[in-house]
């Protein structure tokens, strides 16, 4: 079983670039939030604990995370390969995403660093725009719609989310550097820490990590 992490701070891109490499390898996708939603869908034992704390209002506790990142990997083979998105986030996250894998005789392989500069990531997410009515996702810069304001698709109005005002995200940053400081240091002195320059388009950004890590899947 092979592992890699892809870490970075809120608009370095981790979403689109786990699904441009799950797209064109064998990495397996693994996303807490999805898992954690079809746990509690199925009604496993970690999903049935979860949900109790998701009832309440309540963050989930790490543990219980972790207690579904292990059925799904116990679902997998000895073989697969898992692309871990956005997680862990914290060191108390990592020690016990350390001791999961152990568990399976296995480990965190290589942990990428997607680096893109503070302006640029305040660019990305304070330019993003959603469609009141059908939720299509728009950016000021990247993807604008044919009409400013106005949904390509059915017409609907376009807004900016509360969270993606500018306030908001400079707080995000400051607080995901807080978060991951120990965490980068935790994983370079493991000797597994790749910084990968995130500030590409993304085709360049998946081909600079399959380049590190396609030894892993045999590519």
């Amino acid at each position: 079983m092979k592992t890699i992490i892809l870490l970075g701070g809120p608009g370095a891109g981790k979403g689109t670039i786990a699904e441009g490499i799950r797209t064109v390898s064998p990495f397996l996708h693994v996303s807490t939030g999805d898992m954690l939603r079809e746990a509690v869908k199925n009604g496993t034992v970690v999903g049935k604990k979860a949900e109790g704390f998701m009832k309440r209002g309540e963050l989930v506790p790490d543990d219980v995370i972790l207690g579904i990142v292990e059925e799904r990997i116990a679902k997998g083979s000895k073989e697969a390969a898992y692309m871990f998105d956005g997680f862990p986030r914290t060191m108390e996250q990592a020690r016990l995403l350390d001791e999961t894998l152990a568990r399976h005789s296995s480990k965190v392989d290589i942990v990428f660093l997607l680096d893109a500069p503070r302006e640029l990531l305040i660019t990305r997410l304070t330019g993003r725009r959603i469609c009141r009515k059908c939720g299509q996702g728009y950016h000021v810069v990247n993807i604008p719609p044919k009409r400013p304001g106005i949904c390509d698709v059915c017409g609907g109005e376009l807004y900016q989310r509360a969270d993606d005002s500018e306030a908001t995200i400079l707080n995000r940053l400051d607080v995901y550097t807080k978060q991951t400081e120990s965490l980068i240091s935790y994983y370079e002195r493991k000797g597994v820490l790749v910084r990968v320059d995130s500030s590409r388009q993304r085709g360049e950004t998946v081909a600079d990590i399959l380049r590190t890590a396609g030894s892993l899947v045999g590519q």
